[in-house]
This record gives structure tokens, sequence and C-alpha cells, in this order.
């Protein structure tokens, strides 16, 4: 932080008591919006463990998760998130996601930034190679289906929503 490379943000993942992933916001030192302390932890744990899952793993970061580091978290299925200053304590000195926040109750319509669907037809003609086995890796081979993972989506959109915890 001190040597300003980005916001006052770091981050770790821990798997069985080691440290397998660390970040700190480095947004200003490579001018790249994606590069918060969590997506750098993320990024450097999956290097690590040479896996893009993360379950058994937990992370530890300086304040709470923004929207995008909170679908990274999810995306990497890590166990539990904890976490220092909230959410309103980040939006005091700058660093306010409300609007994303926002954002993602709108309809794609509605957003400040329009979403323009094109060429639909041509886009979607790699889904059945892919489904048909073209590649053999899967996002969420059984998450999807739990109980559990919907619960979670859920209580997120309440959250985005304003109608639950922070």
């Amino acid at each position: 932080m001190r040597a300003v490379k980005g916001g006052p943000f770091d981050a770790v993942i821990v798997k069985g008591g080691v440290i397998v992933g660390e970040g700190g916001n480095r947004v200003f030192a490579t001018n790249d919006p994606t590069a918060h302390a969590e997506m750098e932890a993320i990024r450097a744990a999956t290097g690590s463990l040479g896996s893009f899952v993360l379950t058994g793993c937990d992370l530890s970061a300086s304040a709470q998760s923004c929207p995008m580091c909170l679908g990274a978290i999810y995306w990497a299925r890590l166990d539990r998130v904890f976490y220092g200053n909230s959410v309103k304590g980040a939006a005091v000195i700058g660093f306010d996601d409300e609007v994303l926040c926002r954002q993602l109750t709108c309809s794609s319509q509605q957003r400040d930034i329009p979403k323009v669907p094109v060429l639909a037809e041509e886009a979607e003609c790699v889904f059945p190679e892919y489904e048909a086995g073209a590649c053999t890796m899967r996002y969420w081979p059984t998450l999807l289906e739990s109980a559990a993972y919907v619960g979670v989506v859920v209580r997120c959109f309440l959250v985005v929503a304003g109608d639950g915890p922070p």
C-alpha cells in the first residue's frame, strides 16, 4: 500500500495451514482494474496448486470483497472467506461498490453500460461441440446441483439488492 501500487487491500489463501497464494491490490501499478487483492491471491494460489479449483482453501482479506472478487471466489470454489473491513468502511475512503451493486440488480436494458447481443447463432455454435466432450474439463461438475450453492446465490442476490446483511 505504501508503495502506491493500489488501494489498501491485501489477501492470502491458506490450505491446510499453509499459505498457497497471496496478493495485494495492484490496480495502479498494472493499470489493470481486475488486479484486486483477492484476484491476485486467487491467481497465485491456482498457479501454486496447479488447479483452478480451490476447494479446501480459505481466503483472508483485509476487507469485504467487491462483486467482481466475490464472483471469482465462487468460481474458484473457496471454502470460506474471512475479512477485516466492511464494505461501508471501504466506501468511506473512496472504494464504493454501491454503483456496481445497483447495476447488478438492473435488467441488461437498464444498465448504464449497454449489453448488446450480436451474432448469437455463430457464437453458440461452439456449445454443442463443448457439450459433446471436446473439452473434458468442467467448471461446475456438481456445485450447481447442490442446495447449498443455490442458497448462497439467493443470499448473494439479496445482499446486492439491499434485502440482506452486508
